[in-house]
């Protein structure tokens, strides 16, 4: 066989090896892809709920307590922005769990439905209180807190062990200043509130208008507080202005723990504010 023969078939052996590579490792990929996509965290589930309220489908990602206890009720804790933040929970949760400092809860993660959703631009429309020329489409939370009190709420108690009694409501930033809005709306619907630097400055510092506006009728305030904020955020001042407002009001019944968290900015201080919250609501 001469060289040129020879070096011909080395070349297309070599190619040969190269297309069954390349077509395995792409399987490979794609496989492991599909993995990533649909692997479940373990004890939770998904339903879908599409909202006559707010015109707008939301996922909800849910964890169940894995037990059975004939005719155990479960705290519910409601978490917004569950597209970021249902995992980050999940696992806080399990290590309080494990230490004793929290019971079993189911968790509901609220998020947005649809292949590709634009969750900035959902969530300033939800969660938002008032509308404000520079966030496009702001101002449905009185629509999105109807969902939870008419749609949300009534599917998740008939659907899981949920005690009625026992609800709490958990959001960061928008959703922190969501957590608030409900709690001066509608104080008896949740009796727990964990707001992680809350957007206390959106539309013109409404929650601070909220507030005052609700004081002038209530001296009362029977709910459990957990309010957080970043030391080196730009919310710093503005939040522990509005942690100073409610100590200072004096509200008959308000059980409140104000923190900030050193060191920490607007996103990385949620998982001490998720974990030190949770702790506090339920703690005696």
């Amino acid at each position: 066989m001469s060289f040129s023969s020879r070096l011909y078939l080395v070349i297309i052996g070599v190619l040969f090896v190269l297309l069954v590579v390349s077509r395995y490792t792409g399987k490979s990929q794609e496989s492991c892809s599909s993995l990533l996509k649909n692997a479940p965290i373990q004890g939770s589930e998904v339903k879908a709920i599409k909202s006559d309220i707010t015109g707008r489908s939301y996922d909800l990602y849910i964890h169940v307590p894995d037990e059975s206890v004939a005719n155990r009720k479960y705290p519910v804790l409601y978490v917004l922005d569950g597209q970021w933040d249902f995992k980050l929970l999940d696992s806080i949760f399990g290590g309080l769990n494990y230490d004793g400092y929290v019971p079993q809860l189911i968790i509901v993660g609220i998020t947005y439905s649809g292949p590709d959703p634009d969750y900035d631009s959902l969530r300033a429309k939800d969660y938002t209180p008032t509308q404000d020329p520079s966030v496009s489409g702001s101002g449905d939370a009185p629509k999105f807190l109807d969902f939870l009190k008419q749609e949300l709420i009534p599917f998740i108690e008939s659907k899981y062990p949920a005690d009625p009694t026992r609800r709490v409501l958990m959001g960061s930033s928008y959703g922190g200043l969501f957590t608030l809005y409900a709690m001066f709306e509608d104080p008896a619907l949740f009796s727990g509130y964990v707001a992680a630097s809350p957007a206390v400055t959106f539309g013109s510092r409404f929650v601070f208008t909220q507030e005052a506006e609700y004081a002038e009728n209530h001296t009362e305030l029977p709910v459990k507080l957990f309010l957080s904020v970043g030391a080196a955020e730009s919310l710093a001042y503005p939040v522990q202005n509005f942690m100073q407002t409610l100590k200072d009001r004096g509200y008959g019944g308000l059980n409140m723990e104000a923190r900030t968290i050193e060191g920490e900015r607007h996103a990385g201080n949620k998982p001490e504010a998720f974990n030190r919250g949770l702790r506090f609501i339920f703690q005696n």
